[in-house]
């Protein structure tokens, strides 16, 4: 076993701290990661809380993993010591089900493994994410990360980049399409800048005015303060696709007004409560509203190695593991351009 330095909450809703545990011994098609950086999801903070249920305490969060290989098993072929690597979301699954034989594991139909808060299948023990000084994972789940980019902006792409890119591909959108992006928070950024790469025209959908010149900058073509009823109504019947990465109350109906025939709102956050839709929303432009849930191995590797080639990653603040807890509030309030990034050389 390999002693293992973290932070975890030690019940629901129980500020993080110091946690020490024990990884895995490195198995003949695993590899060992020293963890350079780790991306802070919001997910984090609903699973530290057990707002999702089923939550496995102590609770090592993080699943934006980014670092340099240090060890491989023997019959490891893809990685050899001194790579980078990054983990995402996800560290297993079936492997069987026509969900993974697709390359869609994300979808495994006996449930993926998640790199925290879940159970290791050949062992039973509790898996722990990122906010630790190293991870073991099968080659398999893990991604080849390019040495053009700067290691802790590319963490975020690990969840936030896949959740964004993956609709952006399975909707094939491209020059020619419309976009409209609801919120410009962690995903929302990235679903910025992944679509403008792509070649659409991107808008921002935004409450807060004084986020205009951001969106400008990360390459939205078009802001709109969707409080301003005329800045709404000039976006009627626009749009092919709209990303809401929302995760507040909202009501559907006015944006959905916003698609144009055979448009279709592709959701990624998840609100408190079930969002109400009469249908005439849909029916009358044949309209459709869609979900995505972050993507496959090769999806991920793909996107990664779209953003290597475009120059794209996350805009972040970095933090020492020590205010991880102050981060969050900070998170809950807002207060964050985009993503924050824990250094884990400050794991002391």
């Amino acid at each position: 076993m390999l002693p293992t330095k973290a932070y975890a909450a030690p019940a629901a809703s129980v500020p993080l701290a110091p946690f020490d545990f024990e990884r895995r011994d490195v198995g003949a098609h695993d590899v060992l990661i020293d963890i350079q950086f780790c991306g802070v999801c919001h997910s984090d903070l609903h699973q530290i809380r057990d707002e999702w249920g089923a939550g496995i305490f102590p609770m090592v969060p993080g699943h934006e993993i980014v670092g340099r290989v240090t060890q491989v098993g023997a019959h490891v072929k893809n990685f050899k010591v001194g790579d980078l690597a990054g983990v995402g979301c996800m560290v297993d699954s079936c492997r069987t089900c026509p969900s993974c034989q697709d390359g869609l594991e994300q979808y495994c139909e006996t449930g993926m493994v998640g790199t925290y808060a879940g159970t290791e299948k050949e062992t039973g023990r509790p898996t722990y994410g990122g906010y630790s000084s190293q991870i073991v994972v099968d080659e398999k789940y893990t991604l080849k990360v390019s040495e053009k980019l700067d290691l802790a902006r590319v963490a975020p792409l690990l969840c936030a980049g896949i959740t964004t890119y993956s609709p952006l591909r399975q909707w094939n959108v491209g020059a020619g399409h419309r976009v409209g992006v609801m919120g410009l928070g962690g995903l929302g950024h990235m679903a910025v800048k992944l679509a403008a790469a792509m070649g659409a025209e991107v808008t921002v959908l935004s409450t807060s005015p004084g986020k205009e010149a951001d969106a400008k900058a990360l390459g939205a073509h078009k802001f709109v303060v969707t409080k301003d009823k005329e800045q709404l109504k000039s976006v009627s019947n626009y749009f092919d696709f709209i990303i809401n990465t929302v995760s507040a109350p909202l009501d559907l109906a006015s944006y959905l007004n916003l698609l144009r025939r055979d448009g279709t709102m592709i959701l990624l956050g998840v609100p408190p409560e079930a969002p109400q839709v009469h249908a005439f929303n849909l029916i009358g432009k044949r309209r459709r509203i869609a979900g995505s849930l972050i993507g496959g191995i090769a999806e991920t590797q793909e996107m990664l190695d779209f953003c290597a080639e475009h120059n794209i990653m996350s805009d972040i603040e970095l933090i020492d593991i020590k205010d991880i807890n102050e981060a969050y509030e900070r998170m809950l309030k807002g207060d964050v351009k985009y993503r924050f990034v824990i250094d884990l050389a400050t794991l002391n």
